[in-house]
């Protein structure tokens, strides 16, 4: 089953996280790991911190196994930590810690986590996420834009994309859902973490090129 791991490595200097990133992306270290491991691993970098992303637990360990002995041979400390996304949560957990195994376990922490996006909102004050539209023409777009205004809805215009801010996920979906009915043939509708968001680690990734949710 091919799962989201990730290995956190911190390391004291960024200096030297430049280097872990880099020597994982060269070629030879990472044919090492790909042998070793039997699959791809994805590597990012922020500051002093290395990221390495793996689809099982067994790829995230070994490659912690050969990240040590990198960091055996320029005399770095690091801090290691891993963790498992938790689809349900939709945050980095505990590797160990049970997962729900009742409807009822899940709706509770499914409810957990719309509790945090709205106290981050508020503490934030931007939407952790938003309702995307790319119409198929620019005179669309404007067009039902002012209709959503006019019914009391927010939303940014841009050439032929609208944006909608939403306070969590569920709320997002719900929006989305029902602006498929009325939205103008041939839009195509998405949900996404708003830049702020994701740029704060508080919701998934997005791919939408603006830079915030503003009325009018």
């Amino acid at each position: 089953m091919n799962d989201d791991w990730r290995l956190r490595i911190t390391l004291h200097e960024r200096e030297d996280a430049n280097t872990l990133a880099d020597g994982l992306a060269a070629s030879v270290l990472e044919r090492e790991l790909i042998e070793s491991i039997h699959d791809r691993i994805i590597v990012s970098r922020d500051d002093a911190e290395v990221f390495c992303y793996t689809a099982t637990r067994e790829q995230a360990e070994t490659a912690e196994v050969a990240i040590r002995a990198i960091a055996e041979e320029h005399a770095w400390e690091p801090d290691f930590e891993l963790t498992h996304w938790h689809p349900t949560a939709e945050a980095w957990e505990d590797p160990d810690a049970p997962l729900p195994q009742s409807d009822a376990d899940r709706a509770a922490e499914h409810a957990e986590m719309i509790a945090r996006e709205h106290a981050t909102e508020r503490e934030h004050g931007y939407p952790d996420y938003e309702v995307r539209i790319e119409c198929v023409s620019r005179k669309e777009a404007l067009a039902f834009s002012e209709q959503l205004r006019a019914e009391g809805i927010a939303n940014v215009n841009r050439f032929k994309y609208l944006l909608i801010g939403a306070t969590d996920e569920d709320a997002a979906q719900a929006l989305a859902d029902r602006l498929r009915t009325e939205a103008p043939a041939g839009s195509v509708i998405t949900v996404e973490g708003t830049l702020a968001s994701v740029e704060a680690g508080e919701a998934r990734s997005r791919f939408a090129i603006f830079t915030g949710i503003a009325g009018g």
